[in-house]
């Protein structure tokens, strides 16, 4: 079996419907910019690849070298993500087998899942958290935001959450020990609902993440590893590291945590067969018993004829050839036609606890604004003012784009 010829194309996912209102369209651009890659062979077989992370097409320098070669001189590749799993999924199609069988012994059948959405406001947050748990999900991952109080986000959350349901906070590696601290100290004491506290400090503060994991229970996960990953499990530095991105090296890194018996967690951005290269992965490395992250809960359609289930938070492990899901060649030429999520003129609007206002640019750094650390400001709060063609806008706006953000007159 040889390579043939190489297909890119640029799609546009619809987002899912609870995205077409006021803090969808303004919170939800680009990820539903993709790119599909079909990988063409000489016995008539196509394997299909989809990724969020990277939509540029592939560089036709890099798809020349693999045309008249055989798939299977490139698994663990680094490629695009797109091109990589679509190699599996043909390789899987030709010999008849899930690509789990083409990556190590299969350990399990099913894999933890968890939902995802961009930061919001407590009250759009707390309604995620409900259409996370109709759909089945136990575990949330959520990025914290200097544009609203965590504290409040997580009160709104547990609220509405089953029991049982966990959040796992992104803190973006962006804060000190001495602010972090007292934040992960108040969610342990009192907001059980949090299960996972991700990058709570910069990647290369090796000595504080050190402190910070003696003095709490909640698990820590470290994203990017600066010293690779085995430097910083000598130095206790996190209980779980996450991986993803090239298929070669999340391979690589799964086993090495592995046989450090340290917990993996796998997240990697597309649709259902991002899920299903991911589910791949998990079932068969040894420690990859984290939840996983994807995207595929963020669209209304997808590429393939058929979606993954969530089962009381976990899904199956696909058993059909290749990534194991048809594609609908009809969505592909439908979403290759899509426009991009697109936003008007915006002004922030920052609320502080203490009543005084700011209007701001739609992207603003409150530490800029305030001198405080993300997340050491209580009862923050942030809304986007979309263009509603008054003079009152058209005032604000001129004024923010001359003059940057201002206070407000009370």
């Amino acid at each position: 079996m040889k390579i043939t010829n190489i297909e890119c194309i640029p799609i546009v996912m619809p987002l899912a419907e609870r995205y077409s209102d006021h803090h969808g369209r303004v919170r939800m651009g680009n990820i539903d910019e993709h790119l599909v890659v079909k990988v063409h062979t000489d016995n008539g077989l196509v394997g299909y690849g989809d990724y969020e992370d990277d939509p540029d097409p592939i560089p036709q320098s890099i798809i020349d070298t693999l045309i008249g070669r055989s798939p299977f001189d490139f698994l663990h590749n680094n490629f695009n993500m797109a091109l990589g799993m679509a190699l599996y999924d043909v390789m899987g199609k030709h010999l008849g087998v899930p690509a789990y069988k083409l990556m190590g012994q299969k350990v399990r059948d099913a894999v933890s899942v968890a939902a995802w959405t961009r930061p919001c406001p407590p009250e759009v947050f707390r309604d995620e958290i409900q259409r996370a748990a109709s759909q089945g999900y136990t575990i949330f991952k959520m990025h914290s935001g200097e544009l609203w109080d965590v504290l409040e986000q997580t009160r709104l959350a547990a609220e509405v959450a089953p029991p049982g349901f966990k959040i796992h906070w992104d803190f973006n590696h962006n804060r000190s020990l001495a602010v972090v601290l007292p934040i992960i100290n108040e969610l342990e004491k009192n907001h059980p609902i949090v299960g996972y506290i991700e990058d709570p400090l910069p990647w290369t503060d090796i000595d504080g993440w050190r402190k910070l994991r003696e003095r709490t229970r909640i698990p820590l996960i470290m994203h990017v590893p600066q010293l690779g990953g085995i430097q910083e499990v000598i130095q206790g530095c996190a209980d779980i590291y996450m991986i993803g991105g090239g298929i070669g090296t999340t391979l690589m890194k799964g086993f090495a945590y592995g046989q450090a018996n340290i917990q993996a967690l796998i997240q990697q951005s597309g649709g259902t067969l991002m899920k299903a290269l991911t589910l791949h992965q998990a079932a068969v490395l040894p420690s990859a018993t984290a939840h996983t992250i994807n995207l595929d809960d963020q669209y209304s359609e997808d590429i393939t004829t058929e979606r993954i289930p969530v089962i009381e938070g976990f899904s199956q492990v696909p058993e059909a050839p290749g990534l194991g899901f048809e594609v609908d060649e009809d969505a592909i030429a439908r979403f290759a036609s899509g426009t991009p999520l697109t936003t008007g003129r915006i002004i922030g609007i920052l609320s502080l606890a203490g009543g005084h206002t700011f209007y701001t640019p739609r992207s603003l750094s409150v530490a800029g604004l305030t001198g405080y650390e993300e997340g050491a400001i209580r009862g923050i709060h942030f809304e986007k003012w979309e263009d509603d063609g008054s003079s009152e806008f058209n005032r604000i706006y001129e004024r923010v784009e001359r003059e940057g953000s201002f206070l407000a007159d009370k």
